[in-house]
């Protein structure tokens, strides 16, 4: 392993496999019937089932939070538990926290501008305002754990998450930071699911019981998962994988980008992040077969994790380790729909 590589030491989630530490389980999840508003027929998405944040959290208090702040917390809390961080034992000034996602805290944003549609803009909940913000899951992360480090949130197309890993990475190599929490997610509403359906970018599965989908489109889906990284080193740490380099761009020669990214490498695994293009094992869907052979063995993007777009490369990640052997060189890689990729390489333990 390259000392100077931070490593993937805690994993904590609250996805639709309910809130968890560590691995996920490797059994694939059927999409769950909308009950949450009405809709003209069967609707069925990848939702997070109602669970008390105070009961996996003791203490939590998340009355006046979106559901998102909430489920970032609760991830962030799992994550550095499943880490063995205690941070009391840590410079908090340098502990980062990076946020990703699609729609920040979208419920609360759509019932401020609901207030101000039914009562006009004086009329508006003054305490709801501050968590229609972007940046507010992030915010109370550090406030709950006290982080006093670089705290930053990422809403970039198609690959906010893995914006997110490269950039803690980077922070932790130059050394400005000694531990990073790194967090991606988004929730689900009955709007954000009505521009789906109106913009026909829904899979045919979501209209019927099929598993899976069958044609173009994906299932929404929501939920928060956070990632500790931190320098290797650390006598007590299990680790689960080092990130290397890496590099995302919207556009240009994802294949040569590529090759310099990948040196001599060549990867034992790929893991294939959505983002509303999932990557396969075909030469003609794949652009940089050719670079890599036949020989790494292909995650292929995750049809839970798809759905939850620019956020969802942290949940299609998790799911890539929790069903990968690990011991390997791997390559996360993300493809957007309007041509763009992400290339991440790490190291399996």
């Amino acid at each position: 392993m390259n000392a100077i590589w931070p490593v993937l030491t805690g994993i904590g989630s609250v996805t639709p496999y309910g809130p968890l530490a560590g691995l996920v389980p490797t059994e694939p999840l059927e999409p769950s019937t909308i009950t949450a508003w009405t809709t003209p027929g069967l609707r069925r998405a990848f939702l997070v089932e109602p669970f008390r944040p105070a009961a996996v959290v003791p203490g939590l208090k998340t009355r006046r939070l979106d559901r998102l702040s909430a489920w970032a917390l609760v991830a962030s809390s799992l994550a550095l538990r499943d880490a063995g961080i205690d941070l009391s034992q840590w410079d908090r000034s340098r502990i980062a926290v990076f946020f990703a996602t699609g729609f920040g805290c979208v419920e609360l944003t759509e019932a401020f501008f609901q207030s101000a549609d039914a009562n006009g803009w004086a009329g508006t909940d003054p305490i709801t305002f501050p968590e229609t913000l972007h940046n507010a899951p992030a915010s109370h992360v550090a406030l709950f754990h006290d982080l006093r480090g670089p705290n930053v949130t990422i809403s970039s197309k198609s690959f906010a998450a893995e914006s997110a890993l490269l950039q803690s990475a980077s922070l932790l190599r130059n050394g400005q930071a000694d531990l990073a929490v790194v967090l991606a997610g988004d929730t689900l509403t009955q709007a954000v699911y009505e521009w789906y359906e109106a913009a026909q970018l829904l899979s045919p599965a979501c209209f019927s019981h099929e598993p899976m989908p069958t044609a173009d489109g994906f299932i929404p889906g929501e939920g928060v998962v956070a990632m500790v990284l931190e320098p290797a080193g650390r006598q007590t740490a299990r680790s689960y994988a080092a990130l290397g380099a890496g590099r995302w761009a919207m556009g240009g020669d994802a294949r040569s980008s590529i090759h310099q990214l990948l040196g001599d490498i060549k990867p034992d695994f790929i893991f294939c992040a959505g983002n509303g293009a999932p990557c396969s094992s075909t030469a003609e869907a794949y652009p940089v077969r050719d670079l890599v052979g036949e020989d790494p063995a292909i995650y292929p993007a995750q049809t839970v994790a798809t759905g939850m777009g620019e956020a969802g490369a942290l949940l299609h990640l998790l799911l890539a380790l929790s069903k990968c052997p690990g011991l390997g060189q791997a390559l996360l890689l993300g493809r957007s729909a309007q041509g763009g990729y992400a290339a991440l390489r790490l190291e399996l333990f």
